[in-house]
């Protein structure tokens, strides 16, 4: 019973801080998202990280734990809440390949959580060559600014090189949510 309420607490989280209403807005659906789906291979380098997500959302923080791995032939993302594994993506540069908890809502997008992390960690002339019409990124060091038709999108901040060091701020001007993560080896 208890490992059931602590689920339906973990869904409320990924709901509230993953989710929202496409705005309405004049560039329609068909771009609400950039579709970036760049090879392990092009990060450059092999990471395996801890990281810690805060996520804050009209007043409110959320936390999340991560464990993620990435080579030159995969990704592997796997979340975690209370020690329990509620999600994990799998892609080779091809294929995405995903588990979810029952209870993880539909509306949790593993395509999306992919896109964040590639727009996050990959490098700028990647990113670049593969962002859309319309889409545009900005590199000044440590602050990364996603914009469509030169609307900002998105503010990304890092307190370190490389990129999944230390701690990474991901300000989303679009869905109005602010996610902290606080990365470390693991070694």
């Amino acid at each position: 019973m208890r490992l059931r309420v602590l689920l339906i607490w973990i869904v409320l989280l990924l709901v509230s801080c993953m989710t929202t209403p496409q705005p309405r807005d004049k560039v329609g659906d068909s771009r609400a998202r950039t579709g970036l789906r760049l090879a392990p291979a092009e990060l450059g380098a092999s990471i395996a990280l801890q990281q810690h997500l805060l996520i804050h959302r009209d007043g409110k923080t959320d936390e999340l734990d991560t464990a993620l791995e990435v080579d030159e032939n995969r990704l592997q993302l796997v979340g975690l809440a209370f020690g329990q594994r509620i999600l994990s993506l799998h892609y080779d540069g091809k294929n995405l390949t995903t588990w979810r908890h029952v209870m993880v809502p539909s509306q949790v997008r593993e395509q999306e959580i992919l896109e964040d992390l590639q727009l996050t960690l990959w490098p700028i002339e990647s990113i670049r060559r593969a962002l859309p019409p319309g889409w545009s990124i900005q590199d000044n060091g440590l602050e990364r600014v996603v914009s469509l038709d030169d609307r900002i999108i998105c503010q990304i901040s890092y307190s370190e090189m490389p990129r999944w060091s230390g701690t990474v701020k991901l300000v989303n001007l679009r869905y109005h949510y602010d996610l902290t993560i606080q990365s470390q080896p693991d070694n």
